[in-house]
């Protein structure tokens, strides 16, 4: 293509102009994001100005609400980058009366698990650094000697399953894994049944495989460190690394089940890749030596993992094990490549939004926003089964989850009101706080609902309708495994959901 055919972009011109080029220019929908924007101010200051105080709710809830409601319409909309909304949120609980003081506004900055989430990111930038992501994903890629696409995906949930232990976020992990995965479907030509083999690698290995992996290991997936912040400070329960894995493994079992039925639906048993295992091979002989900054990078990770592994015998908290390993780690000389290249892989917006919705789900129990939230809920499922109530709830979070990017958001709203609903239900508060906001990691319908699915979709492998098709057998499963399965596994070790009085076990 010559200068000529090259199209060019017009810019619009005035003041308006200059800033729908910019909203464009950042890969935002200048419509959209406008809309969202101003909607969200107009409806903070409607609810704190206008809207006259419901019965049973305190001033200090119906400000928690307006904030609320306004960080809702930015994370749905994206109008505003999701680490500057957590940023604001402490300063609009305070402005609108929510919170008395700055710091109970930001507590959410000061709790365990943001520290904890802090030195997993730094932890993951000096592995990204040091390109042990990619050399962990090849390597055993290449152990798995995989040669056809069921192959493929088992040992690259293998590989997420690895990376989970360190890379602390799923859509960190998918993107670590996107361009390995790229490479693999590559190989692969233009027939039916190789387009289906590439449509199950992508979804099953960057969205599936990344959402189950990241829900056994408590510092893999954002939302389970809220989960354990809110049963700390709500409740006085506090769970350790370890006995989040005691819980949660179980989930592994579902990748069984969804590898089954991605499997069945694409009609990809048996579909071979074209000169797949010599292409990993090729791929692992480019790969350099293992250098000395590399094995004590892995050795000082391997002693922060063992701590967290046996906090029940030492007694040193996950934050604290962490944040030793950070200070063995930047001793000088340890490794060779400058701060900015970790700071530049830090996600820092994500640690910030971690951050404001911890404060904000922190407040919607102080102002007693989540226990008026909960009334309102409540007589939709009273009276039911434990069983029917969790049926509702967890169809009733997929029809929330249809509209919102972030699983973060959605936990942190959703938690403190499950909290303080499990008790009016009569179920044990953990296991039920658990049970739904699991399902809402499984949002599988659409790829917008997962920033891990947005990765993926990137790929241009799959189109939505081939993401929902699959998606929405996924989500049912999800439910199912969660009613069926991780109830009773609850209930075995030491929290029945249908016990709200059960002593702690941990």
């Amino acid at each position: 293509m010559n200068k000529l055919d090259t199209p060019i972009s017009v810019p619009a011109s005035g003041f308006f102009g200059r800033f729908v080029d910019n909203i464009r220019a950042r890969e935002g929908t200048p419509a959209k994001t406008l809309i969202g924007f101003f909607a969200a101010w107009a409806a903070f200051f409607f609810i704190l100005w206008v809207m006259p105080l419901p019965a049973g709710m305190t001033p200090a809830g119906k400000a928690t609400l307006a904030v609320l409601v306004w960080a809702t319409i930015m994370w749905i909309t994206e109008a505003i980058p999701v680490g500057v909304s957590g940023l604001i949120i402490p300063m609009l609980l305070v402005m609108g009366g929510a919170a008395a003081k700055f710091p109970a506004a930001a507590s959410g900055f000061a709790q365990p698990v943001a520290f904890l989430t802090l030195a997993a990111f730094l932890f993951a930038a000096i592995i990204q650094a040091a390109g042990l992501d990619r050399r962990i994903a090849i390597t055993l890629m290449k152990k798995f000697r995989v040669k056809e696409v069921g192959g493929v995906i088992w040992a690259m949930f293998g590989v997420n399953l690895v990376l989970s232990f360190i890379i602390p976020a799923a859509n960190a992990r998918a993107a670590t894994l996107l361009p390995v995965v790229n490479g693999i479907t590559s190989l692969f030509g233009d027939t039916p049944e190789e387009r289906a083999g590439k449509k199950a690698i992508v979804i099953q290995s960057l969205v599936y495989g990344s959402m189950i992996s990241g829900m056994c290991i408590m510092t893999a997936h954002l939302p389970n460190l809220i989960l354990v912040g809110l049963f700390d400070t709500e409740l006085g329960y506090t769970l350790s690394y370890f006995n989040w894995f005691l819980l949660q493994w179980p989930y592994l079992g579902m990748f069984v089940i969804t590898q089954w039925w991605v499997q069945h639906y694409f009609k990809t048993r048996g579909v071979m890749i074209p000169g797949g295992l010599e292409k990993v091979r090729e791929m692992h002989t480019q790969l350099p030596k293992t250098s000395q900054t590399e094995w004590l990078i892995l050795a000082v990770f391997a002693l922060v993992g063992l701590l967290w592994m046996t906090e029940s015998v030492h007694h040193i908290k996950a934050q604290n094990a962490a944040l030793m390993g950070i200070a063995i780690a930047f001793i000088p000389g340890m490794f060779d490549f400058k701060w900015k290249m970790l700071q530049d892989r830090t996600i820092w917006g994500t640690w910030l939004l971690l951050a404001g919705a911890l404060s904000m789900s922190a407040t919607m129990g102080t102002s007693g926003l989540a226990g008026w939230l909960a009334d309102v809920i409540h007589p939709v499922a009273a009276g039911r089964s434990w069983w029917l109530i969790l049926l509702i709830l967890m169809v009733g979070t997929h029809i929330i989850r249809l509209g919102m990017l972030s699983n973060i958001a959605a936990i942190a709203m959703l938690a403190p009101v499950l909290i303080a609903l499990g008790p009016k239900f009569g179920l044990h508060p953990v296991a039920f706080t658990m049970l739904i906001s699991d399902t809402d990691t499984f949002a599988y319908i659409l790829p917008t609902q997962i920033t891990a699915a947005v990765i993926a979709y990137s790929s241009g492998t799959f189109s939505m309708a081939d993401y929902a098709k699959v998606g929405w057998v996924s989500v049912l499963i999800a439910i199912a495994y969660g009613i069926l399965v991780m109830a009773p596994w609850y209930a075995f070790m030491g929290i029945p959901v249908w016990n709200p009085s059960a002593p702690w076990p941990f």
